[in-house]
């Protein structure tokens, strides 16, 4: 357990971003959005990306800072959020409030991650123009191939899930990282 004096401590040497409150609570509002996402369209397609899923990003981002992995988190919530904000909804027969929830879900937690991270640089301008790069690539392609409407979307929702599945890793880590550096300190 961590003591008051310890978290003090560890405030005053991490990164603002370590201490804010979006860490805590984040295991429930990423709890939320998936269950959300999960429950909106009923099950989730078999049918493959024509993009490769990027291991790649969430293996190397771990090896960074931890500043630039909490900045990666709130990059890659944006880029999944305008997945959403793009094109037309009314194509599937999503649950509505359930849609609108994953979406006010997904802008909650980025909010919470900017007020979290407004000091701090972003990540390498490389990594945040793959990222980008990546997220294009899936929204043009998945278009490409499925011709739009419903099974565009389904697409879309299966690489979201696996997406918040990577991320909630990713911070799992991070915090595990935390509360380390603290029992050391």
């Amino acid at each position: 357990m961590i003591s008051w004096t310890g978290l003090l401590v560890l405030c005053s040497t991490l990164s603002p971003a370590l201490c804010c409150d979006w860490l805590r609570h984040y295991g429930h509002y990423s709890n939320m959005s998936l269950s959300l996402l999960r429950l909106m369209g009923g099950q989730v397609t078999e049918q493959e990306s024509p993009v490769p899923f990027p291991y790649r990003f969430y293996i190397s981002i771990r090896t960074t800072e931890v500043r630039s992995q909490v900045v990666f988190v709130r990059d890659s919530l944006v880029q999944i959020a305008d997945l959403y904000r793009h094109g037309n909804l009314s194509s599937v027969t999503w649950d509505t409030d359930r849609t609108n929830g994953f979406r006010m879900s997904l802008d909650r937690q980025i909010d919470e991650l900017r007020s979290c991270t407004k000091d701090q640089a972003s990540m390498n301008q490389q990594k945040k123009n793959s990222l980008r790069k990546y997220y294009k690539k899936l929204r043009t392609r998945t278009l490409e191939q499925t011709g739009g409407g419903s099974a565009y979307w389904q697409l879309i929702r299966k690489e979201t899930q696996l997406h918040l599945e990577q991320l909630d890793l990713l911070v799992n880590s991070i915090r595990s990282s935390v509360v380390s550096t603290s029992v050391q300190g």
